[in-house]
Formats: structure tokens, C-alpha cells, sequence
């Protein structure tokens, strides 16, 4: 059987088409008070899910340092520990935390700063490269950000990381990596209910990754919850953040359901799961998309990984949806 692979940038690295996203398996930890996690994990169950991950030809895996305070890497790390080669792994940095108090303090972007948590990261990873390096930040200003890659680059002489990229979802942001050394990747929110048109051309005019987080829209697109759904106040959909979609105080939107109703039976097509179905949305959107769903399970990381065997969907289908969300 043969995986589907994507290149990742210009790096010469091929990652197989669907990654993990390992933000909820860092477990609970706060952002303005706030819950920022997706409630508690097992953290065997999480290395024996990245490891049944790889087995079903899953390469490619994204964390943060700040995901769990740190926990997220260390046990990512440890899963991949004798299996270290035969991956790629993709971490972020630029906010700040206390690891004692499990809580975000803030951001720092300054060239020691970086050095820091590099280094940090790769001891709670247990390897002595980062493939892919990513700056968390999204809206950080042009200038602070040009200082930062010339950081970035400092690393990759280094050999310290291998690549480097940037989580934002703004375009002009993006279009910053074009054309630099050692640029691979730009990670950006977008699923089947939201695309992002714009950050997809940024991507293939300039050769980069398109990493998609919130592939199936913070879960609502696995098609488990209800009008009736309420989730529990440790989890980051519950947790009153502006930022979150799809979600409001922890129950489903209800127009984000009806627009998933309307697109059900054509992400279901041959014999796909309903996150199936959405993770071959975005692979058939472009070439230069990678889509990086979560998990904290292995049936979890089973299926995402089953995705990989079915490929994208058609063009025809793509044109279907666009008319039914009316688009």
C-alpha cells in the first residue's frame, strides 16, 4: 500500500500527507485564566496512539513547547524516542509559561529568547534537531519578525533545526517567508466549513507547506456532537476565548451544524468517516496542503491515519460543496 506524501517546502523532506496535531495531548493547562487544553489525558495512550500513528504511515508531527507547559514534547519525545528517523517533527515557540502553575505568561520573541526554547525544546524532545521550527506568534510586526527570522536562520546554520516556519493566518505575514533560507512551512486555521483561499495562493506562489490546524474545526466536523452536546468546563471549547469557533461556551454552533448537515453525505462518499471526509477536503484543495487533526486516542489517530489510504476528494465534489455552503 502506498501512503500519500507531501513535500514540505523546498527542504527535500517528504511527509506523509496527513500529520497529527499534538495540542490536546499536552493536557489541561491556562491562557488568561482561562482553560487552554482539551480536558485530561493518558499520556501511554498518547504514545501508543503516535506510535500506531507511524505504523499506519503517519511521518509527520506538529506540537508547541507551550502545548501542556512543556508536556506535549516530552511526551511526543518519548513515544518517538527509537523511532526518531523515521519522522518529521514540527514544534512552535514564542509564548511564554510557568510549567509549575501549568499557564501561558506571555510572548517573547528576542534572538536569546529563541535560543532558549530551542534548546528547551530539544531536550524535552530528546533529539538533537527540530525539522520544522514555527514561530507561534501570528500577529507579531514586521520589523520584530525580521529579527526573528535572521534568528531562524542563525539556528539552521547551527543545525540546531532543519527548517523554519510560522503559525498566522495572515497573508501579508506569510508572504515574509517567501524566498528566504531555510523557510518550509506557514501553519494556518482551515477546514471544509472556512476555507482560506487567500493563504492557500500565498502557499503555492512561494513553495511552502501549508500546515491546516483545525482541519475538522475544533472536532465539531467528526460529527459527534449535537444541538444537545455540552462539554465540560476543562475543555478550550468551553472555555469563554473569543477565539474559539464553532463552539460557544461549550456547546456546538448551531449554524456550523447545519452547514455540516448540508455537506454530510458528500464527506461521507466512499466510505469515508465524517473526518475522513474533511480531511480530503483540504487534501484535495491544493497540493501544498498538509492537514494536521488532533487526538487523544488511539482510535483517534487510527482514523485520521486511515485518511491517507482514501486520498482527496474529486474536483467535482470540491465544486459541490462550494454550491451547497454557497461559496
Amino acid at each position: 500500500m502506498s501512503i500519500l506524501t507531501r513535500k514540505l517546502g523546498q527542504t527535500g523532506l517528504e511527509v506523509s500527507a496527513i500529520g497529527l496535531g499534538c495540542w490536546a495531548i499536552g493536557g489541561p493547562f491556562l491562557l488568561r485564566g482561562m482553560q487552554d487544553g482539551w480536558g485530561e489525558v493518558d499520556d501511554d495512550e498518547s504514545a501508543r496512539a503516535i506510535n500506531r500513528a507511524v505504523d499506519l504511515g503517519v511521518t509527520f508531527f506538529d506540537t508547541a513547547d507551550v502545548y501542556g507547559t512543556g508536556r506535549s514534547e516530552r511526551v511526543l519525545g518519548r513515544a518517538l524516542r527509537n523511532r526518531r528517523d523515521a519522522v518529521v517533527i514540527a514544534t512552535k515557540f514564542g509564548y511564554t509559561y510557568d510549567e509549575v502553575r501549568k499557564e501561558i505568561t506571555g510572548t517573547d520573541t528576542s534572538a536569546a529568547y529563541v535560543q532558549r526554547a530551542c534548546e528547551a525544546s530539544l531536550a524535552r524532545l530528546g533529539t538533537d534537531y527540530i525539522d520544522l521550527y514555527q514561530m507561534h506568534v501570528g500577529d507579531l510586526d514586521a520589523a520584530a519578525a525580521e529579527d526573528v527570522f535572521a534568528e531562524l536562520e542563525s539556528l539552521v546554520d547551527k543545525g540546531m533545526i532543519r527548517s523554519y516556519g510560522w503559525s498566522t493566518d495572515d497573508q501579508e505575514r506569510a508572504r515574509r517567508l517567501a524566498g528566504r533560507r531555510g523557510t518550509a512551512a506557514v501553519q494556518f486555521a482551515m477546514n471544509v466549513l472556512s476555507d482560506a483561499p487567500g493563504m492557500i495562493e500565498v502557499c503555492e506562489e512561494s513553495g511552502l507547506a501549508g500546515l491546516a490546524r483545525s482541519p475538522l474545526a475544533m472536532g465539531l466536523l467528526t460529527g459527534k456532537f449535537t444541538a444537545e452536546s455540552r462539554l465540560p468546563a476543562d475543555d478550550v471549547r468551553a472555555s469563554g476565548h473569543s477565539w474559539v469557533s464553532y463552539f460557544r461556551d461549550g456547546r456546538p454552533d448551531q449554524d456550523s451544524l447545519d452547514r455540516l448537515s448540508a455537506i454530510r453525505e458528500i464527506l461521507t462518499s466512499a466510505g469515508r468517516t465524517l473526518a475522513q471526509g474533511a480531511l480530503a477536503w483540504i487534501l484535495a484543495r491544493s497540493d501544498q496542503m498538509i492537514p494536521i487533526p488532533g487526538f487523544k486516542s488511539i482510535a483517534q489517530a487510527e482514523e485520521n491515519a486511515a485518511a491517507l489510504e482514501r486520498g482527496p476528494l474529486t474536483p467535482a465534489q470540491l465544486g459541490e460543496i462550494d454550491a451547497l455552503l454557497a461559496r
